[in-house]
């Protein structure tokens, strides 16, 4: 690799404060906070607002809409009569 053109690879702490969920990772993304992480050290710090603890998907909170039951009531308002 070519010296002075990449970017820093670091360990990083990527957190969700919504469920207090956070990760160490690695990545290039520049961060301004730093946090002490388990083992003791600090690490950047980069603010999530939704990650998998807090994502409907993974969570199971997921709301499954009616798609048949919409479509009944759009066909019975704006059927012609006699159809």
């Amino acid at each position: 690799m070519k010296k002075g053109i990449h970017p820093h690879y670091r360990p990083v702490v990527f957190k969700d404060f919504s469920c207090d969920f956070a990760v160490l990772s690695k990545s290039t993304i520049k961060a301004t906070e730093t946090i002490v992480w388990e083992d003791g050290n600090t690490y950047p710090l980069v603010r999530l607002e939704i990650s998998s603890g807090s994502h409907p998907f993974f969570t199971g909170k997921q709301k499954l809409l009616d798609t048949a039951g919409r479509v009944e009531k759009f066909m019975r308002k704006y059927s012609k009569p006699g159809n």
